[in-house]
């Protein structure tokens, strides 16, 4: 878990190092460091930078997949964000199971935007917050798995792209 100073130097980073990258840059155009950590089934849980713009949330996000990328600022309220994510999480392990939002604020005295040390606090601190529940139908999850399953036998090397919503991502 790098710092951006690190992120910049390397020119790389993972979902959590590209949200802490995104809230130090956007903090400095008056946006609050708003992390949305979402909770998956196999532990592999995904971290977005969430803002809002005339009263919408959106989210910037860095991840191998697609579908798992950034969202414009058209959602009215967190839940409907994290719901854009849903069917594109399912892979052939993964499921969200909830979402919980924190402030890079609450980590007073932590230094966030530049230190050179690994930042395992940051991974700590959203382990901890609390994380309010979604679910989906069994039906629904099985259909978006099985339809996963089906696209990567044919496509291994692919990430999918056929969800409905992506007139909503940021690419």
């Amino acid at each position: 878990m790098r710092s951006f100073r690190e992120v910049v130097k390397r020119n790389q980073a993972h979902c959590l190092e590209a949200a802490v990258a995104a809230a130090v840059i956007l903090e400095q155009h008056g946006y609050p460091p708003l992390l949305l950590d979402i909770e998956s089934v196999d532990l592999l849980d995904h971290v977005v930078f969430v803002f809002q713009k005339d009263g919408r949330w959106g989210s910037i996000a860095r991840s191998r997949d697609i579908g798992l990328q950034g969202r414009k600022p058209v959602f009215r309220n967190l839940r409907q964000l994290v719901w854009s994510y849903f069917e594109p999480y399912i892979d052939m392990t993964g499921c969200i199971k909830g979402y919980g939002l924190t402030s890079l604020y609450e980590l007073d005295g932590y230094d966030w935007r530049f230190s050179k040390k690994n930042m395992h606090k940051i991974e700590d601190h959203l382990r901890a917050i609390p994380h309010r529940k979604i679910r989906s139908s069994d039906r629904r999850y099985v259909y978006w798995h099985e339809r996963y399953k089906k696209f990567k036998q044919r496509y291994p090397d692919r990430s999918p792209v056929y969800y409905d919503n992506r007139n909503q991502w940021m690419l």
